[in-house]
């Protein structure tokens, strides 16, 4: 007889497809995908009580009090053992494909019986009630998602990764590291954890990695990376990491978060966190590894890198299927 989790499983995936099925047929995509970016805000008192007794070190009142509460949590994800790693993935309500293809690849949490590594999909509140509720059910089985009540929308990329710092820094800080990276990109997971972070060596602390960039704000309108001046005077950016991907010691978490609450909110989430990294004196290491770009496959390119961009669910599954199955052999 097939098991509850599967039976689940299979209804959860008709439920999904049903779904989408009625929101492509009945309502515009750019409905959702163009929403206003503004979130709501509580009210002076419940902003000081959140804020104290989140961090209560933090003494001056927030400039960007990230005041939203959690709609779906794990908070015991980390209580009975301590990862060595925590993978906080982006990503949107429409994407179960997406979330599958990982948990049954490169994110599944049982890759490695020696190592503790926790997988978390990171996402906003949506619009649409019936996309909220998939998500909850979604998580009902998986318990591997995270949802604060903000609007999820690309504008608000940046408050989804607050939310993973956040999310690290309370409810799982004693993690060693910790990887942040987006539901589109293929992670060779034995050069992350063997190759870059090494587990029997002594955890760094204040490490910051990924694809170091030194750029400065686009000013045409109809740039997608579009700053505004008044937003952001500088004409150039500190060194930031490619947000497709980067990775960095479990205490960063915390520092960046807190430096969060007083440093003004930019909607370019990579370049965000490389400003709180400069306001604490990080400076990111550049590693090769990590590529934010589209990368034709083949088993030894792939072999060398980190993560790749642009990869579907079922590129993937074919991905990863090969390159497990083919260790033997040699490049």
């Amino acid at each position: 007889m097939p098991s509850k989790v599967s039976c689940l499983y299979v209804l959860t995936v008709v439920c999904w497809a049903s779904a989408l099925w009625y929101l492509s047929i009945s309502r515009p995509t750019s409905s959702y995908v163009s929403q206003l970016s503004v979130p709501a805000r509580k009210t002076a008192k419940a902003l000081k009580n959140n804020a104290t007794t989140t961090f209560s070190n933090i003494r001056t009142r927030p400039l960007n009090p990230h005041s939203f509460d959690f709609i779906i949590n794990e908070p015991k994800k980390c209580e009975t053992n301590v990862p060595f790693l925590v993978i906080l993935i982006t990503t949107t309500h429409k994407e179960f494909d997406a979330r599958q293809a990982i948990r049954e690849t490169w994110g599944d949490e049982s890759t490695f019986s020696d190592l503790r590594i926790i997988t978390l999909f990171l996402l906003g509140r949506s619009t649409d009630a019936v996309l909220n509720q998939m998500v909850e059910q979604e998580s009902e089985i998986f318990h591997d998602i995270v949802v604060e009540d903000f609007i999820d929308s690309y504008h608000n990329l940046t408050l989804k990764t607050l939310m993973g710092m956040r999310w690290v820094a309370t409810f799982c800080n004693q993690a060693k590291y910790v990887m942040k990276t987006d539901s589109d990109i293929f992670v060779n997971m034995d050069n992350l954890v063997y190759k870059l972070l090494k587990p029997a060596t002594k955890p760094r602390r204040r490490y910051f990695t990924g694809y170091v960039i030194n750029g400065g704000p686009i000013r045409d309108m109809r740039s997608k990376w579009y700053m505004p001046r008044d937003l952001y005077p500088e004409s150039k950016y500190p060194p930031f990491c490619s947000g497709t991907g980067y990775v960095f010691s479990a205490d960063v978490a915390e520092l960046i978060y807190k430096t969060s609450l007083h440093t003004r909110l930019l909607h370019l989430e990579d370049v965000y966190v490389g400003v709180c990294l400069r306001k604490l004196g990080i400076h990111p290491y550049q590693n090769s590894g990590f590529n934010h770009w589209k990368m034709a496959y083949s088993l030894c390119r792939y072999r060398r890198v980190i993560t790749v961009h642009q990869i579907s669910p079922e590129e993937m599954h074919r991905i990863w299927n090969d390159m497990t199955s083919k260790k033997h052999l040699k490049c």
